[in-house]
């Protein structure tokens, strides 16, 4: 097996590095030895896990208990756990606080979504120690100013803000960039502005990397994002296995003899 990845083998011009999310131990065992490079801890689990509307609801509790049952796995690929709702946009303080609890629970690296508004926190974690990825375009943690899941970077005002947001985490100390739900000719544009890698997710193929969220890879979301796609059906795997079982117990066929004992 090769050897634990790290933030600092994540260098420009080196991918394409492909990430996806994970959230607990069996699903971060399965996606490493798929081969990905990176495993995000997503807030996006609010939605695809504990069934809210977004991703709001999620908490700081909630982000260490999924990064602790990830990092169970040993992964090779980096681990890294998104800063929830409310849990730095209070300062810096605040930030290097909870910032400091998921890299105990096992998180090579935070996420924080935001643009250059939160280059003094992101400055603050990466002068701690803590390396920080950085998340601009669609913020999910910003869907209800937004009005939605919206893509961003279609006017001219909102494409030079995330050129200036960019270059902000960058000078700041962010180690990658996630480019969320723009257009492909913007996040072209920011890649190579830029001299840390992007990792795209709905943004096209320009960025150094992609990452997209398991549930939707795998067929386990009801409303998939337009932008995501669906490599496999395990909900309907699931579906015919629990039908499967509870046939086989309404009808004594289950536990036959090889499952119990006298």
């Amino acid at each position: 097996m090769s050897a634990r990845r790290r933030v600092t083998d994540f260098v420009k011009g080196k991918g394409p590095y492909v990430w996806v999310t994970a959230y607990d131990y069996p699903t971060a065992k399965i996606v490493d030895e798929a081969g990905v490079d990176g495993i995000l801890v997503g807030d996006s689990l609010g939605m695809v896990v504990l069934g809210l509307p977004n991703t709001l609801g999620v908490t700081l509790a909630d982000m260490i208990r999924h990064t602790q049952a990830v990092a169970r796995a040993r992964p090779r690929a980096l681990v890294v756990a998104d800063m929830p709702f409310m849990s730095y946009e209070t300062g810096p303080r605040d930030a290097l606080r909870n910032a400091s609890k998921l890299i105990k629970a096992g998180a090579d690296a935070v996420k924080i979504e935001g643009g250059a508004e939160y280059a003094r926190i992101v400055e603050k974690l990466v002068k701690a120690g803590i390396p920080v990825m950085g998340h601009i375009g669609l913020n999910p943690q910003r869907v209800l100013a937004l009005g939605g899941f919206k893509m961003v970077g279609r006017t001219e005002e909102q494409r030079r803000k995330l050129l200036d947001d960019a270059k902000a985490l960058r000078d700041a100390g962010a180690f990658s960039l996630v480019i969320e739900f723009v257009p492909a000719s913007v996040a072209k544009e920011i890649t190579e502005a830029v001299d840390i890698p992007t990792i795209c997710i709905g943004a096209g193929p320009h960025c150094d990397g992609q990452i997209l969220v398991l549930h939707d890879i795998i067929g386990l979301t009801e409303r998939p994002p337009s932008f995501a796609k669906r490599y496999a059906n395990v909900a309907d795997v699931i579906r015919s296995a629990v039908k499967q079982y509870v046939n086989e117990v309404k009808t004594g066929q289950f536990p036959s003899k090889e499952h119990f004992k006298e």
